[in-house]
C-alpha cells in the first residue's frame, strides 16, 4: 500500500512543568472519515488586532472553511510585548477569542510558548483556567498530539536559547519550572526522543517557537541545531515548523529529508529573507501556513 501524501500549501495575505523526566502528555486527534486532515499554523499574533492581525484572522477562517481544517497550531509569541500578566488579563480575550471568530476557527489550537510568552506569567498560558475562558485553547510546554496520519511534537525551545538566560537585556524571563536549564533541557529531549521512538505514524512534524534554520533575521539557532537537530535527524522527522522570524520560510535540508517551515507572520511582517540555495522558497509578507494530509 503507497504511503499517504502530504500536500503542503502556503497562502500569503499582504497586509507548569516540572524538571523531572516523565512521558510527554498525549493527545489523540482522530482523523476525517476519508482520511484526511487538515490544518492551520501561525505564529507570533497577539496585537490585540493591529499590525493586520485581523485582516490576517479573516483570511485565516476563509482559507480554513475551504479546507475544512481539524485544528490550528500556534508556534508561539501568542500574546506581545510581554506575554500574559495572569489567568484574567483580557489580553486573551482581546488578542484570542475576539480575533479569531470565523467558525472554521472553533476548532483546537494546539499550542506552544515563545519567548515573548515567557517575558509574562508563562504558567498562566499554560493554566486550565483559558480554557474555560475559551474552550479551543490548549497550550502545554511540551505535548504530543497523535492524528492517526501523523504524529505532532510540541518542544518548548525558549529555555534552550542561552541568551534569555545570560543576557536578557531589560526583559525578565518567567522561568518557574524551567530552572535549572540544564536539567530541564536534558528532560525535553530525553522525552522527545521516547515520544519519537514509540511513534508508528507515517509522518512525524515537530513543532517549536524557535528556528533550527531560518535566512530571516533571527537566522539559524545554534542550540537547537546542537541539541534539538541530531534527535530528529536520527528518528526520521520529515517536517520541523516554527514561528519567531516574522515571515514565512521553507528550506530543504542537505542532509536529511527535514523540511524546515516558518510560519511567523500571523500580525507585522518582519525585516525580509535572504535567499540561500537550500531555501525552496521566502517571503516577509504576513500570512500563515496550511497543510494538508491524506
Amino acid at each position: 500500500m503507497d504511503a499517504p501524501v502530504i500536500t503542503l500549501l502556503v497562502f500569503l495575505v499582504a497586509v507548569a512543568a516540572a524538571t523531572a523526566a516523565a512521558e510527554m502528555p498525549r493527545m489523540e486527534h482522530p482523523r476525517k472519515g476519508d482520511g484526511s486532515l487538515s490544518l492551520l499554523a501561525v505564529g507570533d499574533w497577539g496585537r490585540r488586532g493591529a499590525y493586520n492581525q485581523s485582516m490576517v484572522a479573516a483570511q485565516m477562517g476563509i482559507v480554513g472553511e475551504k479546507m475544512d481544517i481539524d485544528f490550528v497550531i500556534s508556534t508561539g509569541d501568542n500574546f506581545y510585548k510581554n506575554g500574559l500578566t495572569g489567568v484574567d488579563d483580557k489580553a486573551f480575550e482581546e488578542s484570542f477569542s475576539d480575533i479569531y471568530t470565523a467558525k472554521s476557527l472553533h476548532k483546537p489550537w494546539y499550542t506552544v510558548l515563545g519567548n515573548h510568552d515567557y517575558r509574562g506569567d508563562a504558567l498562566a498560558q499554560l493554566s486550565p483556567v483559558l480554557r474555560k475562558v475559551d474552550s479551543r485553547w490548549i497550550c502545554i510546554k511540551s505535548f504530543v498530539v497523535s492524528a492517526e496520519i501523523a504524529d505532532f511534537f510540541f518542544v518548548d525551545t525558549t529555555p534552550f536559547v542561552l541568551k534569555y538566560w545570560t543576557d536578557p537585556k531589560n526583559s525578565k524571563y518567567d522561568w518557574r519550572g524551567v530552572s535549572p536549564r540544564e536539567t530541564y533541557i536534558a528532560n525535553v529531549l530525553k522525552d522527545l526522543e521516547d515520544a519519537l521512538e514509540q511513534s508508528k505514524a507515517p509522518w512525524k512534524i515537530v513543532v517549536g517557537h524557535h528556528a533550527i534554520r531560518s535566512v530571516s533575521q533571527h537566522g539559524d539557532t545554534k542550540e537547537l541545531l546542537e541539541h534539538l537537530l541530531p534527535i530528529l535527524k536520527a528518528h526520521g522527522v520529515d517536517l520541523y515548523l516554527n514561528g519567531h522570524d516574522h515571515c514565512l520560510e521553507h528550506i530543504s535540508s542537505r542532509d536529511s529529508k527535514i523540511q524546515y517551515l516558518t510560519s511567523g507572520p500571523g500580525r507585522r511582517r518582519g525585516a525580509g529573507c535572504r535567499r540561500r540555495t537550500r531555501t525552496r522558497w521566502s517571503s516577509s509578507t504576513t500570512g500563515r501556513d496550511s497543510c494538508r494530509c491524506g
